[in-house]
């Protein structure tokens, strides 16, 4: 009788999963490394959900308002587009608070509005507000 001495089960089918769990552990590394630098927050100042009425309108605010073909009015007074960096700048530089709203009219184009706030920043005002749309 014959016996053999060799290894005997022949192939194995077995997968060898040490590379797959070292891109694993890789890929969970970069991971961790990734995801808090991907994370980025913004400042924002959100107006109060339930705002008290005010009795007495405030009478130094200052509204800037874009009308069609590019005509500005500062509260009313008319503004040549040429004339407008100066105007603002002649009433904030005494103001210690630099506070402007701008109201663009239907008509007016985006690009008008954008120039506008653009101006304003130019003449050292810091907070830009935009009044609610008006419900008629």
């Amino acid at each position: 009788m014959a016996m053999s001495a060799g290894g005997g089960g022949g192939l194995t089918n077995e997968p060898n999963v040490t590379p797959m769990i070292d891109v694993l552990l890789v890929l969970l590394i970069i991971f961790m490394m990734v995801v808090p630098m991907a994370r980025k927050a913004i400042d924002v100042q959100l107006p109060d959900p339930t705002p008290q009425p005010t009795t007495t309108p405030s009478t130094d605010q200052i509204v800037l308002e874009v009308c069609k073909d590019g005509a500005y009015s500062v509260n009313k007074e008319v503004v040549p587009p040429n004339r407008l960096v100066a105007r603002l700048h002649e009433i904030y530089d005494p103001r210690p608070d630099k506070i402007i709203f701008v109201k663009g009219c239907p008509e007016a184009k985006y690009q008008d509005v954008i120039t506008a706030m653009d101006d304003a920043r130019g003449a050292g005002v810091k907070v830009i507000g935009v009044p609610p749309k008006d419900t008629k």
